[in-house]
Order: structure tokens, then C-alpha cells, then sequence
């Protein structure tokens, strides 16, 4: 009896050891990675603004692309694998270079100041994760402690960047091996996201405040609908991924060398643009999927803003997918929806989770991203929308390093 008391002692205390030292490091990621994620909020959002004051900066995107080649070549980086190096820390524990952080930073202001299509999340992950790294290093963690450091990082990031906290968390447990969900990752990403948060509110950051929404009725032909509206933003996420790993590929095919490569990029961006006729599918467009859902939106909107992504992260600016998806998937919801008897406001919502789930293979994330942004009282909708999304998009990602664990559907995994 006395042996089993003392195991059992043994136990409590080693939990209470870990639960405390997991406490610490959460804390000083959210601290650290909030600060770090206000300032990149304020810098992106001023160079947005600026862009958008000042339209003759459209025609410095390429001599802003040869600014940022030469950066990461200066500092040693020939092949930047973006938020694919991310994904490959998470899962193996491969640390992600600290340089990156003050580069993918850089990067995507100067993407955003001259008019660049591209979100801001995939330099959130990466700054995260390269705060990571710099505890890692001066804390000596385990492997263990060093993947957890990892995940509440770009938990950190990814909340003071969105302002989704939970999000956040649930997103970089699950982004990286589809199909597995680390839970003892859980409390200490909570804590990293929500510190993160507050501290970014502390800095005068504010979260993207959606309009409210009609309540669906719960009826057969509500959810009918709203998944065939599903299925097409299906296909469009399809198009979306195909357009943008082709963009790369023929990038590199015509354009070897990388300055070549992105000034040839920023110049297409900018004849696309003209061609258009208009500017607000440049940036990251989260002011569009906005209005979107408030049932405001141009028909062809989600085509151009696919075009325009593919031709600027292909070409080699910085930034990140996940705000372009929710600008297609809500522009494409408010268009298509209507045709199919939903509220074009709710089908632009149904658009946005639709197309982030499927462009990112997460669904309790996605889950999770509609009660945030859109309440509880829609949750069993959206609930369907993942499950749809998720299961019909296959094995197509944003991310050629995401290990889809589990295959779908029964499919036999390649």
C-alpha cells in the first residue's frame, strides 16, 4: 500500500512539474509572440493602407521582389520552403531557421506596400515557429517540449495576427498530420493563443468583425442546398491549389533564375491589374470577404483573386494562402449562393469556412474558425460544411509537406 502511495505521488508531482513548466513556456510564447504579432498586424495593415493611398505603388512590385530575393540570398537562404518548413517542424521537430523571422516579416510587408495578392498567415507560422526556435536553443528543450514550443508559437502568431484564439490553437495541432490530433498539445497552445491575443489587444489590434447573420432554418432543403453550395466551393478550392503549385512550377520552368522569376512576376501582376480595372483584388482582400458577407459582391471576383495569388506567391513574394481562400470562398459563396435559394450573406460565409477547410485539410479547426467569426447558434450548419468539404477535397493541400495520416472516404493513401 505504502509502495503504491508513493507511485502514485511520483506521478502527481511529475504532472504538476510538467503542468507547470508548460504553464511557463505557453505564457512567455504568448507574451513574446503577441508582442511580436501586434507589430506585424500594425506594419502589414499601414503598408495595406499605404498601398491603397498611393496607387503608383503597383508599379514597384517587381523592384520589390528583387529586394526580397536578394535579402533571403544574402542571408543564406536559396530555397525558401515557407510555411512548408513549418509544417515539417511540427511533425519532426526540424528547427526553423531564426533568420526567417525578420525575412518572411520584411517579405510580406513589402508584398503588401506594392501591391502584392497574398495573405498574412504563412509568415505568422513562420515567425512563430522561428520564435520557437530561439527558446529551443536557449532553453535546451527536449524533443518533446521543442514540437510543443513549436505549436504554441505559431498558435501565438496565428491568434494576434486573426484574432482567433482557439483557432488558432486547434490549427497548428492539426495542420501539420492531418487525421491526428496532439492533445497533450491542447492546454499549452490554449495558453500561448489567448496570452498572444491579449497582448496584441493591448497594442490596439482588433478582430475581423463579420455582420451578423440570418439564422438558417434547419429544414432538408436548407441543408441540401447549402451542400451543393459546398460541393461547388469544393471544385473552386480545387482550381485554387491546381492554379497555384502550376503557377510555381512554370515560374521555375521559364524564369531558372529567381530575380528573373520575380520581377517577371510583379510585372504580370501589374498588367493584370490594369486589365482588370480595378484594385481591390490586390492584397490580402480580408476588407472584400467582409463585405461579402454582408451580401455585397463582383460575380467574377474569385477568379481574378485566384489569378492574382497564383502569380504572386508563385512568383516568390511573401505572405500566405488562407486570407486569399476566405476571399474566394466568400466571394464565390454570395455569387453562387443566391443561384441556389440561400441568403447570400450566409452563403458567403458558407463559402469562407468551405474554402479554408478544404484548402487546409482541418476541419475541428474550421469548426472552430465559424463559431469565432460567425457565433454558435450556425454551428450544426457549418458542421456540415466542414465534414463535406473535408471529405469531397481529397488529398489536395496548400501544403506539399501536410501528411494526410488517415485517408478519406476509404481511399487507399499514396
Amino acid at each position: 500500500m505504502t509502495e503504491k502511495k508513493h507511485t502514485f505521488l511520483h506521478r502527481t508531482s511529475g504532472y504538476l512539474k510538467a503542468f507547470l513548466r508548460g504553464t511557463f513556456f505557453s505564457v512567455l510564447a504568448g507574451l513574446v509572440c503577441g508582442g511580436l504579432g501586434g507589430l506585424f498586424h500594425h506594419v502589414v495593415d499601414l503598408s495595406g493602407a499605404l498601398f491603397g493611398q498611393a496607387g503608383w505603388l503597383l508599379y514597384m512590385l517587381p523592384l520589390a521582389g528583387l529586394l526580397i530575393v536578394w535579402l533571403y540570398r544574402a542571408a543564406g537562404i536559396y530555397q525558401d520552403k515557407g510555411a512548408n518548413l513549418v509544417l515539417t517542424s511540427l511533425r519532426t521537430g526540424e528547427a526553423v531557421p531564426m533568420r526567417v523571422v525578420p525575412l518572411i516579416f520584411v517579405g510580406t510587408a513589402l508584398t503588401q506596400l506594392c501591391g502584392g495578392s497574398a495573405g498574412r498567415e504563412g509568415a505568422a507560422l513562420q515567425i512563430g515557429a522561428g520564435v520557437a526556435a530561439c527558446f529551443d536553443r536557449l532553453f535546451h528543450l527536449e524533443d518533446q517540449e521543442a514540437r510543443f514550443m513549436t505549436m504554441c508559437g505559431t498558435s501565438a502568431l496565428f491568434s494576434a495576427v486573426f484574432g482567433t484564439p482557439i483557432t488558432a490553437a486547434l490549427f497548428s495541432m492539426e495542420v501539420a498530420a492531418v487525421g491526428v490530433l496532439r492533445y497533450a498539445a491542447l492546454y499549452p497552445c490554449l495558453v500561448s493563443s489567448i496570452t498572444a491575443w491579449e497582448v496584441s489587444r493591448f497594442m490596439g489590434t482588433t478582430a475581423v468583425l463579420m455582420p451578423i447573420l440570418p439564422l438558417p432554418n434547419a429544414d432538408v432543403g436548407t441543408i441540401f442546398r447549402v451542400i451543393a453550395l459546398t460541393l461547388v466551393c469544393v471544385v473552386v478550392s480545387i482550381l485554387f491549389l491546381e492554379a497555384m503549385h502550376l503557377s510555381g512550377r512554370l515560374y521555375r520552368r521559364f524564369f531558372p533564375n529567381p530575380y528573373l522569376r520575380v520581377f517577371a512576376g510583379g510585372i504580370l501582376v501589374i498588367v493584370v491589374t490594369l486589365l482588370l480595372g480595378d484594385r481591390f483584388c490586390n492584397g490580402a482582400g480580408m476588407g472584400v470577404a467582409v463585405a461579402a458577407v454582408g451580401g455585397e459582391a463582383v460575380p467574377w471576383a474569385f477568379l481574378a483573386k485566384i489569378l492574382l495569388t497564383a502569380l504572386t506567391i508563385g512568383a516568390g513574394y511573401k505572405g500566405g494562402e488562407i486570407v486569399p481562400a476566405f476571399f474566394i470562398g466568400a466571394t464565390l459563396g454570395c455569387t453562387v449562393g443566391p443561384l441556389l435559394g440561400v441568403d447570400p450573406g450566409l452563403s458567403a460565409a458558407v463559402g469562407l469556412i468551405a474554402l479554408f477547410c478544404s484548402v487546409v485539410n482541418c476541419p475541428v479547426a474550421s469548426m472552430a474558425l465559424s463559431v469565432e467569426l460567425f457565433g454558435g447558434a450556425r454551428l450544426w450548419l457549418f458542421a456540415i460544411v466542414c465534414s463535406v468539404s473535408y471529405s469531397m477535397s481529397g488529398h489536395f493541400s496548400l501544403y506539399a509537406e501536410q501528411k494526410i495520416v488517415y485517408p478519406k472516404l476509404g481511399e487507399t493513401e499514396e
